[in-house]
């Protein structure tokens, strides 16, 4: 099976890559803006008819697309997300390679949910900002484009590999400055929002079951499971050894024994952290709390049993594991 790979160098794309690279089945190529990809074509800046010509020559069953963009302004993420998928589909319609489409989406496109309930694929989406705006336009383009696709709405992965922006990756970042400097105290704000973590590689393995699949429309990819940050960060310390005390300065205290996945509705924060050693000094300012950026308000979990059903797919890792995984990367900065 020829296997054409968009966005193979991206937090997403590594892992699919890494999966359909294992299965002895599939010829993949990689097309991205970068030098190792096999092909360099930018699907913001490209044109329909030049990624026409290349799908006629390569000729490809499957294209999977994993590029886009999760940060910067409204238009910025049109481009990459939007009018990117809009070259795809047109490029698919024009060529005579018949190949089928595994776009990736985000659980972003629905927006905010009622907390203690499970988003399933028929939810009305309500997108609460630009990224989730621009990934839903996406979706749209695709099903309505006529081809034989299917989206996989990836509600938060985590893992390894894990941006050092996203709000797991600040919390072990957070934590390693902690340890490297023996601060016995580590102050965190805005661990109130809960959110459906699912691990990277679990993502890659959907992907790789879509592709050799049927099955059309849309299809939510996460744990089933609503997870706490604040619960998250418990976890991470004690997978990190640090026997430091954790405060969140705008909710409870973290247990020392989470119960993750306990259903509880808090203010929608990011998380931010200063060292007790800094609150010392009044030179240092106190953290501030932004909205999580996702727009999704202050809980999300998905429904996943379409997975189950129609990709054969349930995830296998756990959150302590990726947890484990994000600090190991972390700790090799130490």
């Amino acid at each position: 099976m020829r296997v054409l790979l968009i966005g193979a160098n991206g937090y997403l794309g590594r892992f699919v890559a890494d999966r359909l690279l294992a299965d002895p089945a599939v010829q993949l190529t990689a097309l991205g803006r970068g030098d190792d990809a096999d092909v360099r074509f930018d699907l913001a800046s490209g044109s329909p008819g030049a990624l026409t010509r290349f799908l006629d020559a390569v000729h490809p069953g499957v294209v999977i697309n994993c590029a886009g963009a999760t940060r910067g302004g409204a238009r910025e993420l049109t481009r990459h997300n939007t009018v990117a998928v809009a070259t795809v589909c047109e490029a698919l319609r024009r060529s005579g390679c018949g190949a089928r489409l595994v776009q990736i989406g985000c659980g972003a496109e629905y927006g905010p949910s009622q907390p203690g309930s499970s988003t399933a694929e028929d939810a009305v989406p309500r997108p609460g900002g630009p990224y989730g705006v621009s990934k839903l336009a996406a979706t749209e383009l695709v099903l309505g484009s006529g081809l034989d696709a299917v989206v996989l709405r990836v509600f938060s992965p985590a893992g390894p590999g894990t941006p050092a922006g996203s709000p797991l990756g600040r919390l072990a970042e957070a934590m390693r400055r902690a340890m490297q400097s023996g601060d016995g105290e580590l102050k965190l704000t805005g661990l109130g929002a809960q959110r459906d973590f699912v691990d990277v590689r679990d993502v890659a393995r959907a992907v790789h079951a879509a592709s050799l699949s049927a099955a059309q429309g849309v299809i939510n990819i996460g744990s089933g499971r609503a997870v706490r940050l604040r619960d998250a960060a418990a976890v991470l310390a004690r997978v990190a050894g640090y026997g430091g005390a954790l405060h969140e300065l705008d909710g409870p205290p973290v247990p020392l024994r989470p119960s993750i996945g306990h259903p509880r509705a808090d203010s929608d924060h990011m998380l931010h952290a200063t060292h007790a050693s800094h609150a010392a000094h009044p030179g240092h300012a106190a953290p501030v709390a932004y909205p999580y950026p996702d727009g999704c308000g202050s809980w999300q979990q998905a429904d996943v049993r379409t997975a189950r059903d129609r990709l054969g797919w349930r995830p296998r890792i756990n959150l302590e594991e990726s947890l484990g995984d994000i600090w190991m990367e972390a700790a090799c900065r130490i």
